[in-house]
């Protein structure tokens, strides 16, 4: 059995203090603290004044000293370790967030991600992996009060749930959301360690930790492959800034401070989106019948030369004929290559041929004469009318315009009637004043690359990706070509009219066809009661999905309150008051067309709020969210307002009944919900 050894102030019930193994344990955690001290003022004494050749290279040093040394400080609330293995070889290892090692260089905590602290996550009794004894470390505000033994030695015992574990997982949360390192369980770790080869799909059910486990992911890649990534360059994409700003916390804590954060919108931002489109619309530029009508549009300003190309060098006349321009254009046209480059092979094409020319006359040219007749007046004028340059923007604009335009390349394509769903009634005059969707911006963003190739990154995370159409996952996929990804989402919780019922068409899409999916179906967020709730709607929503189970103990505080109509706002506000006497953060889920009321009626009755992505402040700890802001966020306890309402705020039953179970799972400790009109269905019972 664990034993765990708790002090007056743990959160766990009292027990008798071992004074002497824990205060051996605080002593081991105040000198692995110094030593991590010692490590950063050795850094910060470094004298690079003479070591390098230039200033260019002494600027990216210092940098490089500078992030160091933001690496090693010591975060006073963030357990500096929070795990022993005792090896049956005798070795013993503490298992911490980064490593630190003492004035010898004798290791004093190991990073998570070593192999060395592998068994920490995955040994059991069936399979100990070496180790005799796991310690697991309770910490309160920083300070190290109790410990957890479990043996491993004895497969009789079978495997013990951790009381430690368990508490940590439920301990409030205020602000953004922070790591599970010290939590994480087999079968995520078996996902945070695999290799940067692969790309990973995690289908992972409400409270399972799938986001959690994609940031990990990101700092193990970073961790095994550093050079690699630092020359590749990673990215982590969140629906909306309100949640990149919830996670942005994690990977510092874990030391990783280099990891860029963008939304799609960000990574399509060529205009100004100032626009909006219809929900027919959008779905239609979402599909993927789209890139191929925009390929045939890139290609389409390409014609075959009428009339031979002369270049003059000196005295003499070099003729290249018009036919033999036109198999040039063909096999560049063949292989498919980007529009861009293609152009810019061309002249070359030409200017070779010439060159074969004067070859044959006797001269001797070399790779400058190439170039100069490829750069030659002649050359660049039949270059300009037979592969013209192309502005993804204004091909856009023409295609979104042009009636004809977009019948002559959506041809066998897109019906008639699309074609006028997705055409814009009044004609922008140029890129500028165009009103732009975010559809359009993605659409540009295809052109762009057909244009001029993507840069890659070395690995790519993208998140809630269930709810992306068809051409913003070709977007993305563009930024890991020859990368990897962790593409993390839930079926059930797509909540947009294009949204995937299928990763493997999603994968196809994004351009990792091969990718594994792993399923996480075991929650360590949600309580029990709550996601058993909502999982009635699991039928409706996602018919294939199983649904999940909640390894916690605590079956979680739940209430569904029904009041008279115009009692409802009053009733929200008690509920918020109510919650706001236990500890932790608190989120109030409402529709988006009652966000205004319920702030006026929050401020009334004298309670402070915030808008999500706030949630940092120490001034608030309720937090007023749109529903369609609510996905990806967690609260210790959730109000939610009016189900019916959410519902109805979707253009149709399932997306509504959709974004419900969102908003019904974001609770980690309490629910309540609050209503006047009658629950759907589907809750009834």
């Amino acid at each position: 059995m664990p034993a765990p050894v708790t002090n007056a102030n743990d959160p766990l019930e009292h027990e008798p203090l071992e004074h002497e193994p824990l205060e051996r344990e605080r002593a081991h955690l105040a000198a692995s603290r110094s030593a991590l001290r010692a490590m950063r003022a050795d850094v910060e004494a470094l004298d690079i004044k003479d070591v390098t050749a230039n200033w260019v290279n002494a600027a990216v040093l210092e940098r490089q000293i500078e992030e160091r040394i933001d690496a090693l400080a010591d975060l006073a609330h963030t357990p500096l370790f929070f795990g022993r293995l005792d090896y049956l070889h005798a070795d013993r290892f503490y298992i911490g967030r980064r490593h630190v090692h003492d004035a010898v260089g004798d290791p004093m905590v190991i990073d998570w991600r070593a192999p060395v602290s592998q068994p920490f996550y995955r040994a059991s009794k069936k399979d100990p992996m070496e180790v005799g004894l796991r310690r697991r470390f309770g910490y309160t505000g920083g300070e190290l009060t109790a410990y957890e033994d479990e043996d491993l030695t004895d497969p009789a015992g079978g495997d013990q749930a951790s009381r430690l574990l368990q508490s940590e997982i439920e301990r409030p949360r205020v602000g953004p959301m922070r790591d599970i390192v010290a939590t994480i369980q087999p079968e995520q770790d078996e996902i945070v360690r695999a290799g940067i080869g692969g790309t990973v799909c995690v289908q992972g059910a409400p409270g399972t930790g799938k986001t959690a486990v994609g940031l990990h992911r990101v700092a193990y890649l970073l961790y095994a492959h550093r050079e690699r990534l630092a020359r590749t360059g990673t990215l982590v994409i969140g629906p909306n800034r309100s949640f990149l700003q919830y996670i942005e916390q994690v990977l510092p804590a874990l030391g990783e401070l280099n990891v860029a954060q963008a939304t799609v919108d960000d990574l399509v931002a060529h205009v100004d989106v100032r626009g909006n489109d219809s929900p027919a619309a959008a779905l239609i530029k979402g599909d993927a019948r789209m890139a191929e009508v925009l390929r045939r549009a890139v290609r389409s300003g390409v014609t075959m030369p009428d009339e031979a190309v002369v270049v003059v060098r000196g005295s003499r006349r070099w003729r290249v004929p018009a036919y033999e321009i036109e198999e040039m254009v063909r096999e560049l046209l063949a292989r498919d290559i980007r529009y861009g480059a293609a152009r810019e092979a061309l002249p070359q094409r030409i200017a070779h041929a010439v060159l074969v020319r004067m070859e044959e006359a006797g001269e001797a040219p070399d790779d400058r004469v190439q170039d100069a007749v490829a750069r030659s007046t002649a050359v660049k004028a039949a270059v300009k009318a037979i592969w013209p340059a192309v502005d993804p923007a204004k091909l856009v604009l023409r295609l979104l315009s042009d009636a004809e335009f977009l019948a002559e390349h959506a041809e066998g394509l897109l019906s008639p009637a699309e074609q006028r769903e997705i055409r814009w009634a009044k004609p922008a005059r140029s890129v500028r004043s165009a009103k732009w969707s975010a559809a359009d911006a993605v659409l540009i963003d295809e052109a762009s690359d057909l244009v001029a190739r993507t840069h890659s990154l070395g690995h790519v995370v993208l998140d809630e990706a269930q709810d992306l159409s068809p051409m913003q996952y070709r977007a993305v996929g563009r930024r890991c070509t020859t990368g990897s990804a962790t593409i993390l989402g839930d079926l059930a919780q797509g909540t947009t009219p294009w949204a995937t019922s299928s990763w493997r068409e999603a994968l196809a899409h994004l351009g990792k066809p091969e990718a594994a999916v792993e399923e996480l179906t075991q929650g360590f967020r949600v309580p029990r009661e709550v996601i058993a709730y909502a999982s009635r709607l699991l039928p409706a929503i996602a018919p294939g999905l199983a649904a999940a189970t909640s390894v916690r103990e605590s079956p979680g505080d739940f209430a569904v309150r029904q009041v008279a109509a115009d009692a409802l706002d009053a009733a929200v506000v008690e509920a918020c008051r109510r919650a706001l006497s236990y500890e932790g953060s608190i989120g109030l889920i409402a529709a988006d067309d009652r966000f205004g009321e319920l702030g006026a009626a929050l401020a009334a009755a004298g309670l402070p709020w915030l808008h999500p992505g706030e949630e940092t402040s120490a001034e608030a700890r309720l937090t007023l969210v749109p529903a369609t802001l609510a996905k990806g966020l967690e609260y210790d306890y959730v109000v939610l307002d009016e189900p019916a309402a959410v519902v109805a705020g979707e253009p149709d039953e399932r997306t509504g009944l959709r974004r419900l179970y969102v908003a019904l799972t974001r609770a980690v400790s309490g629910l309540t919900i609050v209503h006047a009109q009658p629950l759907p269905a589907q809750l009834a019972g």
